[in-house]
């Protein structure tokens, strides 16, 4: 779901909560991490760059740390790390400033 999207003139960055049940191995993301069958929420920043009406260069970034507790390999108790309440609470402010902006 995305949040926001800024858009400049060579560059667009979103904002999203990425979600998904972690029912197959994903490398990219959890290299090496079985199948949790667990469901996963994961707020997201895509910065995309464009040179010549073509993109030039795509930055994704996420908090490793709160994935980790969602699937069970970090406990939140010995580190200052959230799992689901991170989106939980990024999907809520997003809707009180749609609120309060007036949009639907």
């Amino acid at each position: 779901m995305r949040i926001s999207r800024t858009v400049g003139k060579d560059q667009v960055v979103d904002e999203l909560v990425l979600s998904f049940t972690h029912d197959r191995e994903i490398d990219f993301i959890l290299p090496g991490v079985l199948p949790t069958g667990r469901y996963i929420e994961l707020p997201h920043v895509v910065i995309m760059n464009f040179r010549d009406g073509k993109i030039a260069h795509e930055h994704i970034y996420w908090d490793q740390a709160s994935l980790l507790v969602q699937v069970g390999l970090l406990d939140p108790k010995l580190l200052p790390v959230t799992g689901q309440e991170q989106a939980k609470r990024l999907l809520e402010l997003s809707q009180q400033t749609d609120n309060t902006n007036g949009a639907k």
